[in-house]
């Protein structure tokens, strides 16, 4: 990505993960509570269309006990050594967000 600032001409690289590099990381929200691990990625016609996450600590109650979720990628608001998503993102147990059944945990 290019931009010019002042006449002078400035160049921005953007580094790019591999799904495999991020597997594994730990997602938190953006009020940066602990969430879970990314455990897998869901993908739809070669874009990444959610992610898989082995929930974790006080979120595993709040969400009515399961393991595991789905998050859209949409929610996701950064992807690094971390991954953070939108504190909206979070499911309860009556918002018919995607649970992963356990026998795929």
């Amino acid at each position: 990505m290019e931009n010019y600032l002042n006449g002078e001409l400035q160049i921005y690289i953007m580094r790019i993960k591999k799904v495999s590099e991020v597997i594994g990381n730990r997602v938190y929200t953006d009020s940066g509570d602990f969430f879970g691990e990314i455990e897998e990625v869901n993908l739809s016609d070669n874009k990444i269309d959610g992610w898989r996450i082995k929930v974790g600590g006080s979120v595993v109650s709040m969400i009515g006990g399961a393991k595991g979720v789905i998050i859209p990628h949409q929610f996701v608001k950064a992807v690094g050594d971390v991954f953070l998503i939108n504190k909206s993102a979070l499911p309860t147990p009556d918002s018919g967000m995607d649970e992963v059944p356990e026998d795929l945990m």
